[in-house]
């Protein structure tokens, strides 16, 4: 009997703390649908209502539901770009500028080689939209490794610069002859669009995301560098002594972060929008950043949390069309939520 509690019991302890994080990262989401509710009803529309037809919209088909996975693709490409550095510490709010310049560089090959084969251009896609987000992010790591520039603020404003960077290449060089005054570029060739899963719109982008998570979790649990890893965010100093090179590290996980979310930028424009376009990102990079610190970082939990916030995201066009409400509706819903994260993370000291 009593080798029955020794082994039930590391069981219950996981699993206990797998719950209490899974509830704290729940909390900020009811209460700001609670927040939001009292916005619906100052504006006079009814919040069961707007809940009920969202949840319907999404949850009330097969369309719907896949809709709802479509955009958990980017939520967790872009999720994992900020979770990778958080973990030694590091704030990387530049997922978006990240899957943006992804995005182009991976419209370089179909865009020069349009004659590629399929298992030659969507591997080189790949390695291109890795390269590209890599790169825009490491810039941002090496300059906090050398203690040049805060990363929050480097990555922050390259956002900016890779959203007009985007909008250069499709009013100028990469501009679409065929498509007037519209900015964005030639059509991708059939080879460079990811394939599909079904009729819909799931593409294997998604099975890419989850790819991506479960590595993540593999390396932080499994090896000595995901050891490492949180050596450095629990006592950066320690660490140091300890003889790990944690610039290093800074530059490393900035490069693969921004690596994952140039992945991203490559599945969207090429599975959903078949060419590059300015804005095809309604602001992925900065929910994901949302998702990774509700999740704490956890990879278990960046899916969980990116499904929650791709029901609300795939609920504008409901509230749209059913409620008369304006898309940007679902910006003060998002902004509630972030606040009350930000809030709990700076009453933590505090409390212990």
């Amino acid at each position: 009997m009593s080798s029955v509690v020794t082994l039930s019991k590391p069981f219950y302890s996981r699993f206990s703390r797998h719950r209490d994080t899974l509830l704290a990262a729940g909390a900020p989401i009811v209460i700001a649908l609670v927040g939001f509710a009292i916005v619906l009803e100052a504006y006079g529309k009814s919040p069961i209502a707007t809940y009920r037809d969202v949840l319907q919209g999404t949850f009330g088909s097969v369309r719907g539901f896949t809709e709802v996975l479509v955009i958990m693709i980017p939520l967790m490409f872009c999720a994992l770009a900020v979770a990778i550095p958080a973990r030694i510490g590091m704030l990387n709010v530049g997922a978006e500028g990240q899957l943006y310049i992804g995005a182009i560089f991976a419209a370089y090959v179909p865009l020069n080689w349009p004659g590629l084969r399929l298992q030659f251009m969507l591997p080189l896609m790949t390695l291109a939209g890795f390269l590209g987000g890599g790169l825009w992010a490491g810039l941002s790591g090496y300059l906090r490794a050398k203690g040049l520039l805060s990363e929050v603020l480097s990555t922050l404003l390259l956002n900016s610069v890779a959203g007009f960077g985007l909008q250069y290449l499709v009013f100028g060089v990469w501009h679409d002859p065929n498509s007037s005054n519209f900015p964005q570029s030639k059509p991708y060739p059939e080879a460079a669009v990811l394939p599909h899963i079904g009729s819909g719109r799931l593409h294997i982008g998604f099975m890419l995301a989850l790819a991506g998570v479960a590595l993540f979790w593999f390396v932080l649990q499994k090896t000595r560098w995901g050891y490492e890893m949180r050596a450095i965010g629990g006592n950066p100093e320690a660490a140091r002594r300890s003889g790990i090179p944690i610039s290093w590290y800074i530059v490393l996980l900035f490069v693969i972060g921004g690596g994952i979310a140039g992945i991203g930028g490559m599945a969207e424009t090429s599975a959903i929008q078949g060419r590059l376009r300015p804005g095809f990102s309604s602001s992925y990079g900065y929910i994901g950043f949302l998702i990774s610190w509700m999740s704490a970082h956890n990879p278990v939990l960046i899916v969980v949390m990116s499904f929650l916030l791709a029901v609300i995201t795939s609920g504008r066009d409901v509230l749209q069309i059913t409620q008369n409400l304006p898309g940007a509706a679902v910006n003060i819903l998002m902004a509630l939520i972030l606040f009350v994260v930000l809030a709990r993370r700076g009453r933590k000291p505090e409390e212990t």
